[in-house]
């Protein structure tokens, strides 16, 4: 196997950066040896906090700094929560792998119990 790294852009935000790992232990999982290492970096959309993002660009606005690091062949490939990435993507770019989803059943939202433990007994939640 080449000593050479695959580099993965991410964002800098705690969730890119667990997802981006959990991607790259992944991938050492499945290929014994591969050398893999986390680029992290920040868009746009991690810089302009004060307006909506329809009103700067939308969802692409945390995907341009990656893709040009990918351009650049400062990396080897990117790794996006799929809500960030727009229905088309730029020329060049391809969606390639999708992981199987989690258990979605992972939170509770609620105004009035704090807790699962709060809920009254018997309750029914989704």
């Amino acid at each position: 196997m080449s000593s050479l790294p695959l580099r993965i852009a991410t964002r800098q935000s705690a969730l890119a950066l667990w997802q981006a790992g959990h991607v790259a232990q992944r991938l050492r999982q499945a290929h014994s040896g591969l050398v893999v290492e986390l680029v992290p970096m920040t868009t746009r959309g991690d810089q302009v906090l004060d307006r909506p993002l329809a009103e700067i660009g939308g969802k692409g606005l945390f995907l341009k700094e990656l893709e040009v690091a990918l351009l650049e062949q400062r990396a080897d490939l990117a790794v996006h929560s799929l809500k960030d990435v727009p229905a088309e993507l730029e020329p060049g770019f391809a969606l390639i792998a999708v992981l199987a989803r989690a258990d979605s059943a992972d939170a509770l939202v609620s105004n009035t119990h704090a807790t699962l433990a709060a809920l009254p007994r018997h309750a029914r939640v989704g």
